[in-house]
């Protein structure tokens, strides 16, 4: 059952521009797993033990996110060149699977 979704974009009441004129991205942008694990909170549904689903391995602070979520797997197929996200899921034992 799907419980959330989310993408990378602008917080409630902001114009959804993610980048500036010169294609750097905005400070307030959310990340798609922020803007996911948020919506769940709204919701009422429960993300304890959950698995959820990304395109590229998620940063430090989504992997804060998504441990503090209770999400227990976490599958994405596009490697990232910083992997401190990656590394902090497998210390505290979340299931990390790359389907590249």
């Amino acid at each position: 059952m799907i419980i959330s979704d989310g993408y990378n974009g602008t917080p409630s009441g902001f114009d959804n521009v993610c980048e500036d004129e010169t294609g750097k991205t905005l400070a307030y942008v959310l990340h798609a797993e922020a803007n996911a694990i948020t919506k769940i909170a709204k919701s009422g549904n429960n993300s304890e033990g959950a698995t959820m689903y990304v395109t590229t391995a998620p940063c430090l602070e989504c992997s804060k996110l998504i441990i503090q979520a209770g999400i227990k797997r976490l599958v994405y197929r596009d490697s990232y060149r910083i992997t401190d996200g990656i590394d902090l899921l497998k210390k505290v034992g979340v299931e990390v699977v790359n389907i590249e």
